[in-house]
């Protein structure tokens, strides 16, 4: 096959990535103008959202994030009135993690996480298409020589959970 089909290829691929990244950044704009929050900010309370309460550790384990990340997040969640700390009564270095009304509020009306909406869309595809899909994209990563980059399997930018949180 000549070179022009290869490059087809590659077009499409680099565009289809292109695409993916996009979509990340216009979710993350739009969240951030319409409730003032960022997408890790949201994760952790929908993880808390779910949660009778939780500690620091748990929810950075819940939401794949460094501990030092997330007590960012917590900090400015807790400064919007959007979750409390609890001390334990038993053990008073216990610190609790909990939703607040007004965070519960929030997470009613923001839009889907686009992981949700990925997820249900995947699950209805066969194993098999699953399968190609990951071995695929295991594939591009391998190409692109970054198998040892950290990851999350939320679906933001490194640089917004760093610079943003």
């Amino acid at each position: 096959m000549s070179n022009q089909g290869n490059n087809n290829y590659e077009f499409r691929i680099l565009s289809a990535l292109r695409r993916v990244i996009r979509s990340v950044d216009i979710y993350s704009r739009k969240l951030n103008t319409e409730l003032g929050l960022t997408t890790p900010q949201l994760l952790c309370l929908h993880a808390l959202a779910k949660s009778k309460g939780m500690t620091l550790t748990n929810l950075a384990k819940e939401v794949n994030l460094g501990v030092s990340t997330v007590n960012g997040i917590v900090d400015r969640l807790e400064v919007k009135q959007y979750l409390t700390r609890e001390r334990s009564v038993d053990d008073r270095r216990k610190i609790s993690l909990a939703i607040s009304l007004s965070g519960k509020e929030l997470v009613l009306r923001a839009p889907s996480l686009l992981q949700d909406k990925f997820s249900a869309s995947l699950s209805k595809l066969s194993d098999f298409e699953q399968m190609a899909i990951t071995d695929s994209l295991e594939l591009v990563v391998e190409l692109m020589e970054v198998k040892d980059v950290d990851t999350s399997p939320n679906l933001f930018p490194r640089e917004q959970v760093i610079n943003n949180n």
